[in-house]
């Protein structure tokens, strides 16, 4: 069994290097954002631009430093923002839910509240290298109710790495790093939400042509608040296979690894445009960020058309922590 699961994981990749490096990669920056392309075909896009809202909706619902769109390698979007059960929902992002900074109870993820958000401040660095492209920028964590000396609550470093992948696909590195200035820390409480990486899918997606698999066996039905290394989430498109997804990795350095999940029941909101996933490393346990100290959160996500299998997924894992 063992020599198995080592051929497949070398099989993966032996594909992925020698794809890698046969197919275009280039960053291109506009003024709303930074699209990242393989062979001139933009797969995702970094948005350093804040998002006009809807008419009527309130402006703080409006935000950047987000995830979207991403496709997948035919060009099918896979992503979502805005959903109106959810203005604060913008494709794949992190921001904390529940904290508690100098006795205050803060929302980074809430936007409509008007307690914190998190947006982006800077790019900190571009480059191409080694088949792969990658962006690294400053978001900054605001408390909106705090006093001069403390607003800027947490400084993240977020990196985002695109390369290509085996069997037509390509992988995103997703590495968050956060730190605090603030002489008290910062308790990020325990909550079914928040932090490490959130996917909220396209709205084609929902309980009849969609599903959802986890290292542990978990489906739609089971899955939230199980923990997991990785998490696929695949759905029904235009793809001339019928269907695309991502898979969605986390690293075992991570905290509170495997991670916690928030997934989405079934029948949630009728069941349609209702996918939504997060690994959720707060979900059971608070976590004290202590000032000064860098706290570091990896995660991959593998974009496929067509099918990836649960063997698969576990050679992927096995690759992104070796």
């Amino acid at each position: 069994m063992r020599f198995k699961r080592n051929f497949l994981l070398l099989l993966v990749l032996a594909g992925f290097f020698t794809r890698s490096f046969s197919q275009k990669i280039d960053l291109n920056e506009t003024s709303s954002g930074v699209d990242f392309l393989i062979d001139n075909q933009r797969v995702l896009t970094y948005q350093t631009k804040k998002e006009p809202v809807p008419a009527g909706v309130k402006e703080a619902f409006s935000k950047s430093g987000f995830i979207h769109p991403i496709t997948s390698p035919s060009g099918q979007v896979l992503s979502r923002i805005q959903p109106s059960d959810h203005y604060h929902h913008y494709g794949i992002w992190g921001p904390w839910t529940r904290a508690t900074i100098s006795g205050r109870e803060v929302d980074f993820w809430n936007l409509g509240d008007e307690k914190g958000r998190v947006d982006f401040s800077h790019v900190l660095s571009k480059k191409i290298a080694g088949g792969a492209a990658e962006l690294n920028v400053r978001q900054h964590h605001i408390d909106l109710k705090a006093p001069e000396s403390e607003r800027l609550a947490i400084e993240e470093d977020l990196r985002i790495k695109v390369k290509p992948a085996d069997k037509g696909r390509y992988l995103v590195d997703y590495t968050t790093t956060i730190y605090t200035k603030i002489p008290g820390g910062i308790l990020l409480d325990d909550y079914r939400y928040g932090g490490g990486i959130g996917f909220r899918a396209t709205e084609l997606w929902g309980d009849d042509n969609s599903t959802i698999l986890t290292s542990e066996g978990h489906d739609r039905k089971t899955a939230d608040g199980s923990n997991a290394k990785w998490i696929i989430v695949k759905g029904k498109s235009g793809d001339k296979s019928g269907q695309s997804g991502i898979l969605f990795l986390s690293h075992n350095t991570n905290k509170a690894h495997p991670e916690p999940l928030r997934v989405w029941p079934v029948g949630q909101y009728n069941g349609k445009g209702n996918v939504f996933i997060e690994f959720c490393p707060i979900r059971h346990e608070s976590w004290e960020i202590q000032p000064n100290n860098r706290y570091t959160l990896k995660y991959r996500m593998i974009v496929f058309d067509g099918d990836l299998s649960a063997q698969e997924a576990e050679a992927y894992w096995r690759a992104f922590v070796k």
